[in-house]
């Protein structure tokens, strides 16, 4: 036999039931008893059954969530961890959701998951993705023998017939069905899908309750590609509901979401034949007009245009430039024959012409002077025609005197 203190009692006590996995995650229904407030916000209560109770401790955290704080007297579904308060040597419940009874076990583990994985960022509207327009591959998880699984497929044969379905089959419901379920949808990560979908036909809330799985809800929050939930029916809500990207009210309607209508494609294809006919008809017109303008611009501007200008200036300017020598030749024409007429005038020659000549000595020295000469000196005397030679005489007295008396006489 072994001495304990109260200390070490307790101590063993508080880890005897932290040990036990039943009650660090625990459902209790009971009715509020002594139900009080602390002014830190913390909350302390009984839970009652008959004559059984259980002391409750609800830190303010949890209290702050709660839409109203229950009263005394009130039926509720309690979960939490129980735990050994060692101080007052006391077993106690710590509450970290409170529902009312009336709602049930299902609902209340529901509303639970739904809160933890809500604050965990799982349900963000930021992440969710938008389906592929036109989807090359669609992956389906579902039951092989439920009815599901054919309506899916003959709404895409219908609707989109051009797509690829790639089926992984799970079971939908009991036990390890949540495991079939995780392991198809990784199996359909591993393909190149470009959209999934989850279905499975309607049924009790217990029967879709492996869609309320939180491994499941993990799997599809981890899909590398859009997944739309497509489970039981319109007015069923299941926690995949809010991790997938799209939530589909049936299977039907999940595989109308992923699917676009073959026949509106068609209609939308040939109003854009007709409209890019239409485009391009008034593209090509109005081309055409563009390279009109540009023709008339660029034969305004090309070199052939310009040379037939060229052309006409070069004529215009030896036009004028014709005309200005002739006029230039002209004048110098009238000028040289003025020029002409004084040289004329004053030209030896035309003396000659009036029957003078030019005496120069045997040197071709110009003799204007008697003293320039002596008597048998050779002369040549230049006249009108021709030329010829001479020699000077001596000079007489009475030559000079009978020359004068003779130009007295003339005079």
């Amino acid at each position: 036999m072994q001495l304990l203190t109260v200390s070490q009692l307790n101590t063993y006590l508080r880890d005897l039931l932290d040990a036990d996995d039943l009650l660090r995650d625990v459902w209790v229904e009971g009715e509020i008893s002594s139900f009080s407030r602390h002014f830190s916000g913390h909350c302390y209560f009984t839970l009652k059954e008959g004559d059984a109770q259980i002391g409750a401790v609800m830190w303010k955290s949890t209290a702050s969530r709660l839409a109203t704080l229950p009263v005394n007297g009130e039926a509720v579904l309690a979960h939490g961890r129980v735990a050994f308060y060692e101080v007052r040597g006391q077993v106690q419940l710590y509450v970290d959701l409170l529902r009312p009874a009336g709602i049930g076990l299902l609902q209340a583990q529901f509303e639970r998951l739904k809160e933890r994985l809500a604050a965990e960022g799982l349900f963000e509207p930021s992440r969710k993705r938008p389906l592929p327009l036109l989807p090359h591959r669609i992956g389906i998880v579902t039951s092989p023998t439920g009815a599901a699984l054919q309506d899916m497929l003959n709404v895409l044969r219908r609707r989109y017939p051009l797509t690829e379905v790639i089926f992984a089959p799970c079971r939908v419901q009991g036990a390890g069905a949540a495991d079939t379920i995780i392991d198809a949808l990784y199996a359909l990560y591993e393909t190149n899908v470009d959209v999934i979908i989850v279905a499975r036909g309607g049924g009790a809330a217990e029967d879709l309750w492996t869609f309320n799985d939180e491994q499941v809800a993990r799997a599809v929050f981890a899909s590398p590609v859009p997944v739309v939930s497509g489970v039981g029916h319109e007015t069923d809500t299941t926690i995949i509901d809010f991790v997938a990207d799209v939530r589909a009210p049936t299977p039907s309607a999940a595989a109308e979401l992923v699917s676009p209508d073959i026949e509106e494609l068609t209609d939308d294809i040939a109003q854009m034949r007709s409209r890019l006919s239409a485009a391009m008809t008034q593209r090509l017109a109005n081309a055409r007009e563009t390279i009109v303008r540009l023709k008339l611009r660029l034969d305004m501007r090309s070199p052939e245009s310009r040379i037939r200008r060229d052309r006409q200036h070069i004529d215009e300017f030896i036009r004028r430039a014709t005309t200005t020598v002739e006029r230039r030749i002209t004048l110098s024409r009238a000028h040289l024959d003025g020029v002409r007429g004084r040289l004329e005038a004053l030209s030896p020659l035309a003396t000659l012409e009036r029957g003078y000549a030019v005496v120069q000595s045997s040197q071709g020295t110009l003799i204007t002077d008697a003293s320039q000469v002596a008597p048998d000196d050779r002369i040549e005397i230049v006249v009108r025609r021709g030329r010829f030679r001479a020699h000077v005489e001596p000079w007489s007295t009475a030559d000079s005197a009978a020359n004068e008396g003779k130009k007295q006489t003339q005079t």
